[in-house]
Order: C-alpha cells, then structure tokens, then sequence
C-alpha cells in the first residue's frame, strides 16, 4: 500500500487507469467493470465493500470538516467522493465495524452526525471515472434568463436537480493509503469538538445495505 496521501500529494481530481484498476478489483468481476467503464466513463457503477474498501458516509458539512482535519493536521486521506449530499470516505477493510465501536466510547462521539459505514455484506455506488459533459445551454437560454423574476429563479432553484455524484480525491494508484479507524476517530472526535453541541446528532450506525446511487 502506498505512503499517506500527504507526502505523496494524492490530490488527483481524475481516476487514473491504476485507480480504475483498484476500484475494479472490489467486484467479484474486475473485467466486466473495466468493460463498462471502456464503453463509458461517465457510468456510476455499484461495488461490494468489504475486500478493498470500506466506506463511511457523513454528512455534507461535517464530512468536509473531517475532511479538512485530516489534511490539515492529519495524514490526509484516502479517495473521498461526495454524493446525495453525504461525503464519502474510502477506508481500509474493517473499518466500518470498528469506527462505531470506537465512537461509542469517546466523550465527543455522540456530537458527531450519524454516519452510515459500509463494510463487508454492504456496496455502495461510485462516481464515474468522469464527470458528466453537463453540455452547452440551450439556445435563447440567456436571452429567457434576464426578466425572469426573483421568485421564479427561486423555485428553479429548488427544482434543479442535485449534483451529480463526483470525487473530491480521486483514487490515482492500484494501492492508495486508506485511513484506519483510528485515524478517522481521531478525524471526527476533532472535527465533533470544533463544532461543539450545535451539531446535535446520535449515535454511529450501520448503513443499509445499498448505499443510495
């Protein structure tokens, strides 16, 4: 497995052909997800977790705090993908049973979000090697968008549809450094107490088996 993320720089915003290959190697049939993927890059595919990662999903804000701890003052972190308003972090095998144990036991593990963990049994759906070509505008789009009013731009805003699926650090070698439990209770105790009770939250649970696509 490669060094942690922050003596190698693992900021890659693109998977590369060696990060397709590790992310392939979680299925029960890597050729047939590298197929897919040929066929068409921007395609989300399901992955069983459990064998190459595990995967725990935060909340959009206090995700990114995690996130932001861990480059800031930690080891970095492994790929990270952001999806239906949840970031997600990619860990080592193992740590999606662990990590709620742990925080139960912590005094600040109650003040964190309720984190969905994705291990052995579970798959969670990932963003496309690529992202989407969103496309130029229609035409006359411009032209439409000036007189339209201040409450018909706020209604297309709350019809717009979510963003898509998309990595914040995307997996660049076939062996890339995962955080363990430790490191990511030591993430989210921090990122816990820097928010403080405003945050509310309950207790770590386990995911549904399907992590929404």
């Amino acid at each position: 497995m490669s060094r942690p993320p922050q003596d190698s720089l693992h900021t890659a915003a693109f998977v590369t052909p060696a990060g397709a290959d590790w992310l392939a190697s979680a299925s029960a049939s890597p050729r047939g997800v590298q197929a897919l993927w040929a066929r068409s890059p921007t395609a989300a595919v399901t992955l069983p977790c459990g064998t190459a990662f595990d995967v725990i999903s935060m909340d959009a804000l206090f995700g990114r705090q995690v996130v932001s701890r861990l480059w800031s003052d930690g080891p970095g972190t492994g790929p990270v993908a952001a999806q239906a308003g949840r970031v997600m972090l990619f860990a080592v095998p193992g740590a999606a049973q662990r990590l709620p144990a742990l925080l139960g036991w912590e005094e600040w593990g109650a003040a964190a979000p309720p984190l969905l963990c994705y291990g052995r049994g579970d798959a969670v759906t990932v963003p496309p090697l690529f992202p989407p070509d969103p496309g130029p505008p229609p035409p006359g789009a411009a032209e439409h968008a000036a007189p339209e009013s201040a409450a018909r731009e706020s209604t297309a805003r709350e019809s717009a549809p979510a963003p898509s699926p998309r990595w914040l650090v995307a997996p660049d070698v076939r062996a890339p450094w995962l955080p363990g439990p430790e490191v990511l209770l030591w993430a989210c105790v921090r990122a816990a107490r820097a928010t403080g009770d405003s945050l509310g939250g309950t207790a770590v649970t386990s995911a549904p088996a399907m992590f929404p696509g």
